[in-house]
């Protein structure tokens, strides 16, 4: 059966045009906050690629207007699918106006488990690109993306989560918080986004996003790390981590 549709987010950010077209439009700015590792070849008709947690994906680059709006296009998959993103940049004072827009098809027999959360996950990814806009801009980051089975129970998979962090309780937007990472460096920082499929804190020097998605049955982590010298094999630490964290059953 399959849905067509088109989501639309808007915000304003205190940064140039060019500002924002470096984050949306090279691969760099997209490793900085957006999913997993990026290329984009700078012209109309080039190509563009994510990689993320060992899947590649390809999209055309169908409008190339520096520094006013960019599109890349999926084009369509086997069952119909079909992802296009849509930025349109505005200036306004000092400030950008940036409105996203994904639009597409949904061909999978799951497209309504898939709609509700990209419902829920293109949110987060928004705010994080103003996050690293307003906090990181210009630094490089290394993105960690990694994805693993994990219990069907939203409660449960927090519960686990919130036990490894060492944490009492669940935490809001704007509380300071030290999250115990066993193996690992412990993370002191804010809290910046909270949802009932996220978690994200904030530190001096890095982005971090741990994840739930209970119809996939999905634990994650969608990190971007902006100090130097890091090591080469943070990912796979990571990985290890969470494999802790919910071993397999």
């Amino acid at each position: 059966m399959g849905k067509a549709f088109d989501l639309s987010y808007e915000h304003e950010i205190d940064a140039t045009p060019d500002d924002v077209w470096e984050a949306i439009a090279t691969g760099p700015g997209l490793d900085a906050w957006f999913m997993g590792r990026n290329e984009v070849e700078p012209r109309e008709g080039g190509a563009a690629r994510l990689d993320v947690a060992g899947n590649t994906e390809r999209y055309t680059v169908s409008v190339w207007e520096p520094p006013s709006r960019l599109v890349t296009d999926s084009g369509e998959a086997e069952d119909g699918s079909r992802h296009v993103f849509d930025y349109r940049l505005e200036p306004r004072g000092s400030k950008t106006a940036v409105r996203w827009i994904h639009k597409g098809f949904l061909g999978s027999d799951n497209w309504e488990l898939e709609y509700e959360g990209m419902s829920e996950g293109d949110p987060m990814y928004f705010d994080k690109l103003f996050e690293y806009l307003t906090y990181f801009r210009g630094r490089r980051a290394t993105p960690v993306n990694v994805f693993q089975p994990g219990p069907a129970d939203k409660d449960a998979a927090w519960a686990r989560y919130r036990e490894a962090f060492g944490l009492e309780r669940d935490v809001r937007v704007g509380e300071r918080v030290t999250l115990q990472i066993a193996g690992l460096p412990t993370i002191e920082g804010e809290v910046d986004y909270r949802s009932a499929s996220f978690l994200g804190v904030r530190t001096g020097d890095a982005m971090y996003r741990f994840l739930h998605v209970d119809w996939a049955q999905i634990v994650g982590l969608g990190h971007h790390l902006f100090a130097e010298g890091l090591d080469r094999n943070v990912e796979r630490s990571w990985a290890e981590w969470l494999a802790g964290v919910f071993p397999a059953e």
